[in-house]
């Protein structure tokens, strides 16, 4: 009996000391912070790295949840579903973070025309600035980064929320589709952003499911079975890569040398011709003198500037031009400009391709009261000014690797859903976007393990020179990848075939592309009844010389933004030639199109070309999916 009293007394001891045992510090990942928002009624997980055995303590409204770490140092404790709400604090073994909020949570991934900032020349940002005191919008932006195996934590960010100075840097069509989310909703509503300019979508799905698709396989294979080799590669390519911005950012390496002023020698310089000797190589230096009459009211257009830019004249600096700035007409303060004899002098580096690009035909000028000045012709040039830029390999392309470093590090991280804009560095590989795409779909729900999230995405824009016939078109082809990836499950796509531009990749209307997302998400996150696409086509009925097409997603019925006709049909018969059909309307929901040289038709097309004339609209004013058939 005194037996069984001293071991159930050192029972209880050995529990009391377990249950006051100190609580060590331990290490959560970035995206846990002050302000951050957590996605609502999903089990909301917390997850960090410390001492093998040692114990965690969870605390967020009322609830107490605690866990052992294990023997690698991992731990994770998952906490109760909760409604949208807030303000909360979230403690583990002491560390506070505060100003939390519950709400949805989106993950806006893709390429540059979903990274794309507000304050890069978006359309409406004016409006959007006296509109941006929204306290309950947060996003969280994921620092580019990639690597040969899963990494615990991403690179750097912090939760912001949305005010004037803030949005400048949010992404445009997030920012736009969080407004309105959150508008409509009231609820809070989080960004997590993780995207890339340039980038092709088998960088962001793992390699061991791209094994599975015929055309990555062989890159697939080669990553995995030269772990070891990829993983010191990726560490010297970073490297070679922190050198490269160093020697990027020291416009100073140059201007010590006087290369920027009037009185330097430059008689050892090459002589090129501008624009037509682009593209040059490392970190160019232009120089050109030029003699005005005037100071006052000069106007310089530099045309095209890829990608940045340090301008000078007469030894002072002019302006700075990042990557994602527009090159416009400019007024040069007069305090820099002399009568007689100036000097222009250009520091041009392109970090994507080692491919500096100045100038550009009949927009290389300044400007001075009736007079224009010419650019174009003879500079003085020279990339050995300063130390030539390391190579560095785009090594955030192979597969799985930025997957790796921006996806793999929040995937306990539940979300509501995601929208996605990308596709133009895969265009010219468009036979296997349907495969690749919906691969990456389907691996990054079952990766997330939350079931079919919605995943939302944007079809290409309208871009570059306008024909009107072009069967051949790699943004159509690529395009209709997309419609077909539409057969997963809990996907929707916003159609962008009217808002693009044919002089840049980059158009400026985000606004009606984050509205479109937010229709779709409508729909198929929410699941409201409403007119959530333009129109599609139903029903192709080929008759003898004309065709009869029928459409859903009408809404009150087709119209058109324009003209009389409907334009964006292309149309061949037996021969295989296309022609450019017009069509009209014969019903709300009907178009017939012909033309006279196709008697039989065959195959019809619509908006297909990478820059289609398009006017064909649904009640709605969303413009009509371009779509192919054959009979």
């Amino acid at each position: 009996m005194k037996n069984f009293l001293f071991f159930a007394m050192l029972l209880l001891l050995t529990a009391s000391c377990k249950d006051d045992e100190p609580l060590t510090e331990v290490f959560l990942p970035k995206i846990f912070g002050d302000q951050m928002v957590l996605q609502r009624e999903q089990p909301i997980r917390i997850w960090g790295e410390g001492i093998p055995g040692k114990k965690v303590l969870v605390k967020f409204k009322g609830q107490e949840k605690e866990t052992k770490i294990d023997k690698v140092g991992k731990w994770l404790v998952e906490l109760d579903p909760l409604p949208a709400g807030g303000p909360y604090e979230l403690e583990v073994n002491g560390k506070k973070f505060y100003d939390l909020q519950v709400g949805e949570v989106w993950l806006a991934g893709g390429q540059s025309n979903m990274e794309w900032v507000l304050s890069a020349g978006v359309e409406g940002l004016s409006q959007e600035i006296a509109d941006s005191d929204y306290p309950l919008i947060r996003f969280f932006k994921i620092p580019h980064d990639y690597d040969a195996k899963h990494k615990f934590d991403v690179r750097g960010g912090e939760w912001k929320t949305a005010d004037a100075n803030n949005i400048l840097k949010f992404s445009a069509i997030a920012w736009f589709f969080a407004k309105q989310n959150h508008l409509e909703k009231g609820i809070p509503i989080g960004i997590i952003e993780s995207n890339w300019g340039g980038t092709p979508a088998e960088g962001w799905l793992a390699a061991e499911k791209l094994t599975e698709l015929p055309a990555y396989q062989e890159k697939a294979k080669d990553v995995i079975s030269r772990a070891d080799y990829w993983k010191q590669e990726v560490i010297d390519n970073k490297l070679r890569e922190l050198k490269r911005n160093e020697l990027v950012a020291a416009p100073e390496n140059g201007e010590i040398q006087g290369v920027a002023n009037l009185a330097y020698n430059d008689s050892a310089w090459s002589t090129v011709k501008l624009p037509q000797d682009n593209p040059f190589r490392d970190i160019a230096w232009f120089r050109k003198k030029f003699t005005v009459n005037q100071t006052e009211n000069v106007k310089l257009n530099l045309g095209d500037i890829q990608q940045m830019a340090y301008v000078y004249l007469n030894g002072m600096r002019l302006f700075y031009k990042d990557w994602g700035d527009q090159v416009n007409e400019m007024i040069i303060p007069a305090g820099m400009l002399k009568k007689g004899e100036n000097l222009m002098a250009i520091r041009i580096i392109n970090t994507w391709d080692n491919s500096p690009v100045l100038g550009k035909e009949k927009q290389f000028y300044l400007k001075t009261e009736g007079k224009t000045i010419s650019l174009e012709g003879d500079w003085k040039y020279n990339n050995r000014v300063e130390e030539a830029i390391p190579i560095v390999e785009s090594h955030h392309y192979q597969p799985g690797f930025m997957y790796n470093a921006m996806l793999a590090p929040i995937l306990n991280y539940p979300i509501k859903g995601v929208i996605w804009y990308q596709g133009e560095s895969n265009a010219d590989q468009h036979e296997h976007y349907q495969e690749l795409f919906s691969a990456l779909i389907t691996q990054w729900r079952q990766a997330w393990g939350i079931g079919d999230f919605p995943f939302l995405f944007v079809q290409l824009a309208n871009w570059q020179e306008r024909k009107e016939v072009q069967p051949e078109s790699n943004w159509a082809f690529l395009r209709e990848a997309q419609t077909n990836t539409l057969a997963l499950p809990n996907t929707g796509m916003a159609v962008t075939i009217d808002v693009g531009n044919a002089e840049d990749i980059h158009p400026r209307n985000k606004k009606d592309v984050g509205h479109r997302l937010w229709l779709a998400a409508k729909k198929v996150a929410y699941g409201e009844e409403l007119l959530f696409s333009g129109p599609k086509l139903k029903n192709a009925d080929f008759g003898t010389d004309k065709v009869r097409l029928e459409f859903e997603y009408c809404g009150e019925g087709l119209k058109l933004r324009s003209g009389d006709a409907v334009l964006g049909f292309i149309l061949a018969g037996e021969d295989g030639v296309f022609y450019p059909a017009k069509g009209k309307l014969i019903a709300p929901n009907q178009v017939e199109v012909s033309h006279a040289s196709v008697k039989s038709p065959l195959e019809i097309r619509y908006a297909w070309a990478d820059n289609p004339e398009v006017n064909l609209y649904n009640s709605g004013d969303l413009p009509a999916i371009p779509f192919r058939v054959r009979k």
